[in-house]
């Protein structure tokens, strides 16, 4: 029986030639998709290998001539998951709703994890395979400066890839990936931060190094010594200093002064500005201890610099900060130390001994000032004997450099333009791309070393957070501080007036007296403020930061805290972070932090 409206031949000719082509179409899509998951599935495990060999380089590389094997090895891995996600099928695929983004986030991860293999980490490693650390080991006093330039190229080499590879990574638009692809994504993007970060410094210390070390004429250093029991804003007042000479490669210890050398000036030494001054008087350009109440770094050294111009007729090249934690991780590469006192410096007993024992020990501070100067000689003679593991050493000065316990500033701008944007030189906290950065700075109001006591826990938390589709993090973030009195209930008896203060600066002895200095993000807005104890809070502004300021006077076991919550959205920043000062005691982080990654 024929159909009531037969379709024309040529229709049903069409029809037909429709549906092959849809049939073809399926099947194109079909092959396409399995051949995408193919290669996928092929890549994946590519990467997973590139992953296991990266958890145990670290390891491999204590021994620099396994790297140019390890590398290779990377590199091979690396070649083949980009070559397996970079095919037309697979770059045609990207562009689909959905899945493309996923499958553009492979093939970028692929290609960076490879750009960085095999040319960023290459020259490096074939450097690392002729090079040992033992060659930068002191003999007779002098350091040979050749190695230096022969990493410094291959490091700024590497330096320059795994920035190119870390930018490429991080301008994937991740709120358009899915759970899975997102985490890796992000675990990347960490990985490639930290080694960029790291092998930046290392190419930075390349270059810097030699000039410090006096390559092209001799340096004077001026080190000084933060005294962490009694509080500024970088860590504590200024102690014990040393000039050391630098010729050659060549060190030499040339002077060791204290702050009982130095006395008030009558006017500042130099102009704080406005800002500083708003914040904290003209007292850090008038007292030698006072230099580092300024956060900065690069206002404290020159300060500090000026001051021991005016008093011993030298003006350094540079300054170089450092605190009794910082080195007791140097004493982990010397080994113990003997002191003429018959004392042992060690790792352990570093912190306890000059910050606090000595005092118990010696009432008068002409013999504390000489104890201080008898250890940092004895120090610095181990060190430029070339007793220290350098591999141990380098690490002990990354580790005091990462919680700001070692700081450094060049009078010669060349070489401070090498350290500008480091944890080296000492800057406010930014607040950029990867931070939003507080800043928790503590500062002896008593006259006192009962800071040793003293404990400050900081937290920092975001409460509602948001990632919009460009990256930005928006939301609040809440900042608190607690300071809590440890010291002996019966501390105004029991211990010594040189480390209660003994009233004579208007605090009863035992009372720890902190003022505090909280810097707010940059473009931050501030939207609630409290104190435990109901006060108040004093205000300023410093470089485009609000400072809040306060006081709190603590007898033993007492507590006191402060909360600043603020409102916020910045380019992509998914990490509010604080700076706290560094202090006696090294389990407490200089640094904490929170994630927002988004709801």
């Amino acid at each position: 029986m024929s159909s009531p409206h037969p379709l024309p031949a040529s229709a049903r000719t069409a029809g037909r030639v429709f549906a092959w082509v849809l049939a073809a179409a399926l099947v194109a899509l079909l092959a396409a998709s399995v051949w995408i998951g193919v290669r996928a599935v092929a890549a994946y495990g590519h990467l997973m290998d590139v992953q296991s060999a990266a958890a145990t380089a670290t390891d491999a590389l204590r021994d620099p001539a396994t790297a140019p094997a390890l590398v290779d090895a990377i590199a091979a891995d690396t070649s083949a998951a980009r070559e397996l996600t970079s095919d037309p099928v697979w770059r045609a695929a990207e562009q689909l709703p959905w899945i493309g983004p996923q499958l553009s986030a492979v093939s970028t991860v692929a290609a960076a994890a490879d750009d960085v293999a095999t040319n960023a980490l290459t020259p490096l490693s074939q450097v690392a395979s002729s090079f040992s650390v033992d060659q930068l080991r002191p003999v007779d006093g002098r350091i040979d400066l050749a190695p230096f330039t022969t990493i410094a190229d291959a490091a700024r080499t590497s330096a320059s890839g795994l920035s190119a590879a870390r930018s490429s990574v991080d301008g994937l638009e991740q709120q358009a990936l899915v759970g899975p692809v997102r985490s890796a994504v992000t675990e990347v993007s960490t990985l490639l931060g930290t080694t960029s970060e790291a092998t930046d410094a290392l190419a930075r210390a390349m270059q810097l190094l030699p000039a410090m070390l006096g390559q092209d004429g001799a340096r004077d250093y001026l080190i000084v010594f933060q005294n962490n029991a009694e509080w500024r804003s970088l860590g504590g007042i200024v102690g014990a200093m040393a000039l050391v000479h630098t010729d050659g490669g060549s060190l030499s210890m040339t002077t060791q002064g204290s702050s009982s050398d130095f006395a008030r000036y009558d006017d500042p030494v130099m102009d704080l500005g406005p800002e500083v001054t708003a914040v904290f008087g003209t007292h850090p350009a008038r007292w030698i201890q006072n230099v580092t109440q300024v956060p900065d770094f690069t206002v404290a050294a020159p300060l500090a610099r000026e001051m021991w111009s005016r008093e011993f007729g030298v003006s350094p090249d540079g300054v170089i900060a450092l605190d009794p934690v910082a080195l007791s991780y140097l004493l982990a590469a010397t080994g113990p130390v003997a002191l003429p006192t018959g004392d042992t410096l060690t790792a352990d007993n570093a912190v306890s001994l000059l910050l606090n024992e000595v005092y118990l020990r010696y009432e008068r501070p002409a013999d504390q000032d000489a104890f201080f100067a008898a250890a940092a000689a004895a120090v610095f003679d181990k060190l430029a004997g070339g007793a220290a593991n350098p591999t141990a050493l380098v690490e002990a000065l990354a580790r005091a450099g990462d919680e700001r316990r070692l700081l450094l500033w060049s009078a010669i701008p060349e070489d401070q333009a090498v350290l500008a944007d480091t944890t080296l030189a000492g800057p406010l906290p930014p607040t950029d791309a990867t931070q939003l950065g507080f800043g928790v700075y503590l500062n002896d109001g008593t006259g006192s070393k009962m800071d040793y006591y003293v404990t400050p826990e900081t937290t920092v938390a975001w409460g509602e957070c948001t990632v919009d589709d460009a990256g930005r993090a928006s939301g609040t973030v809440t900042l608190t501080l607690t300071l809590t009195n440890n010291a002996p209930a019966d501390a105004a008896t029991s211990l010594p007036e040189y480390i209660t203060g003994g009233g004579s600066f208007g605090t009863p002895a035992g009372t720890a007296k902190t003022v505090s200095y909280l810097y707010l993000p940059a473009g931050a807005e501030l939207v609630e403020s409290t104190r435990s104890d109901g006060g108040g809070f004093g205000g300023a502004f410093h470089d485009g930061r609000q400072v809040m300021s306060f006081g709190a006077s603590l007898t033993p076991g007492q507590s006191a805290s402060a909360t600043v919550t603020v409102r916020t959205t910045v380019p992509g920043a998914a990490e509010a972070v604080a700076w706290v000062t560094p202090t006696a005691d090294a389990a407490l982080a200089p640094r904490v932090g929170d994630s927002c990654r988004g709801s």
